[in-house]
Order: structure tokens, then sequence, then C-alpha cells
């Protein structure tokens, strides 16, 4: 549904297919447009030298604990703000970093083949600032998750909600209302990491989006 004032974001995954029929239905009728998806190229990273744990948990406590924040995380992706902050287009959370993995890679940690990297890694030295790209409210914010380490979520409204990983601190808390450019939390190599770095990872119900891409995006005029 679009907003009141008109506004609707739509994102598609990695393995989104070429093509798509986008059509918009109101009161005075309907249209359709076919929209035509780039195929992505996809890199191959390797990652040694962690923690049996991280790669392959085990143990009762351990697995309940990462049980527990999954349901966590599984709320915050639930959040649907009644607001429209994406309207303005997104700036990237990090003013200098060095970009060491891209959006959608397959990773092979230790020597095994995982699922695809849903984020872009920015290195950067910890306690780097972090800003908010865009206008949001907070859906999560846990300063110490087995996997993501410090972890904070952003609700920009209509399902769009922005990760941000690995955080060495966090300065703002769930609900809390942010502003493009708000500090939000510093650089860090907490949960899965061998190096201080931001894994920054966008989703849209349920898909998992290159959030590079909304770098410098406009609604249209």
């Amino acid at each position: 549904m679009a907003s009141d004032a008109g506004y609707f974001v739509v994102g598609f995954d990695r393995d989104a297919e070429p093509q798509t029929i986008i059509r918009v239905v109101t009161e005075d009728g309907e249209a359709s447009h076919i929209a035509r998806i780039a195929p992505g190229n996809f890199d191959i990273q390797r990652i040694n030298g962690l923690p049996p744990n991280q790669v392959n948990p085990t143990g009762e406590a351990l697995l309940a604990r990462i049980k527990a924040e999954a349901e966590r995380k599984a709320e915050g992706f639930a959040s649907r703000a009644d607001i429209d902050g994406f309207k303005s287009g997104f700036i990237v959370p990090l003013t200098k970093y060095r970009q060491s993995a891209r959006f959608g890679g397959q990773r092979i940690l230790n020597g095994e083949p995982r699922p695809p990297h849903y984020g872009a890694d920015l290195a950067a030295p910890t306690g780097t600032p972090i800003r908010a790209p865009a206008d949001g409210i907070v859906a999560l914010a846990d300063p110490d998750m087995h996997f993501e380490g410090g972890l904070t979520m952003i609700d920009h409204g209509q399902g769009l909600i922005s990760l941000y990983l690995h955080q060495s601190r966090i300065d703002v808390r769930r609900g809390q209302t942010v502003s493009q450019g708000q500090v939000i939390g510093a650089v860090g190599m907490k949960g899965r990491a061998t190096g201080p770095h931001l894994c920054w990872r966008m989703k849209w119900h349920g898909r998992n989006l290159d959030p590079m891409l909304m770098v410098d995006a406009r609604t249209p005029a």
C-alpha cells in the first residue's frame, strides 16, 4: 500500500527473476509496467580463522541463545512504521571506509560453503561513527548478538529495514526516531568478524537488498 502522500518502495532479492510486472491500482483505474532486473555479478569470498562456534554452533546453551536472538530479530523485521523515511534517499553510513566485501557474494567459511552474504562490508577502524543513512525508527538495538555482535535495525517505512552489524557501541534505543546523518553507534568487530568493519544490510518484506544501490536514490519529482 502506498502512503497517504502517494509514496511507495519496492525491492528485489539477489536471485530475482529477470523481469517482473508492477501493477498500480487506484480508485481511478490501474496501470502496469514491466521492470527488467539486471543480473548480479557476485564474488566468491573465503574467510578462514573463524572460531568453530561462529561457523557451526554447538551446545545447548549457545543454541538456545541463538534461537532467542532469532526471535528478537524476527520482531525487528516485523516492524511496520507508518513513515516514508526512504523518500529522501540514502547516504553511506560511514564517511570514510574501504568496501571489503560486496553484497551477494558466496561465502566459504573455514573451508565450508555457506549461504550468500547479504550485506555490504565497509571496513573502518573500531570506533568510527556510524550514521543513519535515512530517516527511520529503531526497530532493534542489541549490543551483544552471537553472530552480529552489536546490532541495530532501523525501520524506514513500508517494510524497508536496514541493519548494522558488529558494532562496538550502540547509541540508540528501540522505538527511537532517528534522522539521516545522526550517529547511531560505532564500528567494531563483535560477533562473526575477523576485523573491524560495518556489515550494512537491508531487507524489504523479507527480500535481501543491496543497500549500496539505495545510495543517492531519490523519489521521482
